[in-house]
């Protein structure tokens, strides 16, 4: 049996301002070289995409629904061009539900979606902790920062590093922020709730692929980990 992972593919490292095709290069090999031992779930974010698209309809005042909506739509734009980028490794039809996920995996070494239905409050990062709860799998979470800061390192030089955090501090200290559709944050409110109750090890982890393959061998890496 392979071992199932769910991954959390940041938007922002799909389709930033510019392609970065080497970084997508350098992913799909990094999983290729693992399909000995392992079947992975990839649930793509909305990125830059999604905000353009929330920004736009902002300012027209649409309703908080129609801008997780268009969010979910850039997801699975994403998910739609990484399904074309991978070939036949991977799945030709959008799973629109958990149930198309599993039954996916039963005929590909990577399964590639971007959030499943319209959940409140949520984002792609709640498909894949659910996806983790639902397959019983580890969750890594791929994001533009190396892990888990006390506060924002983009804008606060102060914030620290948080390399281990248990599911209830995390859990706490992602609660303090008030959800946005296209929010920053490292893992929504959503996933960190689930995360919480379903006690899911989970990852976080910046685009150096070197420490996905370093977790999946079960080496040291650099980045966060949620557990108890």
């Amino acid at each position: 049996m392979k071992k199932v992972v769910v991954l959390s593919l940041g938007g922002s490292l799909i389709i930033p301002d510019k392609v970065d095709a080497n970084f997508l290069i350098k992913f799909k090999n990094t999983l290729r070289s693992l399909y000995r031992t392992h079947k992975f779930v990839v649930v793509c974010g909305g990125g830059s995409i999604a905000r353009k698209y929330i920004s736009l309809l902002k300012s027209q005042n649409k309703s908080t629904k129609e801008l997780s909506l268009a969010g979910i739509r850039a997801t699975r734009t994403n998910a739609q061009l990484l399904m074309q980028f991978f070939g036949k490794e991977a799945n030709d039809t959008l799973p629109k539900d958990m149930k198309d996920v599993k039954d996916y995996l039963s005929k590909n070494d990577v399964v590639l979606c971007g959030a499943l239905r319209f959940d409140p409050e949520a984002t792609s990062d709640t498909t894949a902790a659910k996806l983790a709860s639902f397959l019983k799998t580890e969750f890594i979470n791929m994001t533009n920062v190396k892990g888990l800061y006390t506060d924002n390192p983009k804008t606060n030089p102060k914030a620290k590093f948080v390399p281990k955090i248990s599911w209830k501090a995390f859990e706490k200290q992602a609660l303090k922020l008030k959800h946005e559709a296209g929010q920053h944050f490292v893992l929504d409110q959503s996933a960190a709730i689930l995360i919480r109750k379903n006690k899911i090890p989970t990852y976080i982890i910046d685009q150096d692929l070197k420490n996905l393959d370093k977790i999946l061998k079960g080496k040291k890496f650099v980045g966060t980990i949620i557990n108890n």
